[in-house]
């Protein structure tokens, strides 16, 4: 069987959306160091999974409406232990929850960061 060992992204600013991870999630940077088309990577996240978070060398544009676009990322799920507790810190952070929904098998609300990533945080009974 495989599983998902990461996903690399490309963000402005890997310091800041690394250490928003942290915070939100426990997470922890794994490693960092310069990367390809010297740019600067970051890996952020647990023993079993991270995210790469990519900072080119100069400013980029940020990809048009995902779900529309082949190759789109649509949005990032995590799965937390207490929902709440999450989208107070999110709240907290001064970002914008929404979309929350209640169904089989469990809860989760949706917020973007200032890289316009939307993230699904998942809390399972």
């Amino acid at each position: 069987m495989a599983e998902l060992e990461h996903l690399n992204i490309t963000v402005k600013d890997g310091h800041a959306t690394a250490q928003l991870l942290c915070t939100l999630f426990g997470w922890t940077i794994r490693w960092e160091g310069p990367s390809i088309h010297d740019g600067h990577s970051l890996h952020v996240g647990s023993k079993a999974s991270y995210l790469a978070l990519y900072t080119p060398p100069t400013e980029t544009v940020p990809a048009t409406e995902s779900y529309h676009r082949r190759a789109g990322l649509n949005h990032i799920g995590v799965v937390v232990d207490d929902l709440d507790r999450v989208e107070a810190k999110v709240k907290e952070l001064g970002y914008l929850p929404h979309s929350h929904q209640s169904y089989e098998p469990g809860q989760r609300f949706y917020f973007a960061d200032e890289n316009e990533i939307e993230f699904e945080v998942i809390s399972y009974p």
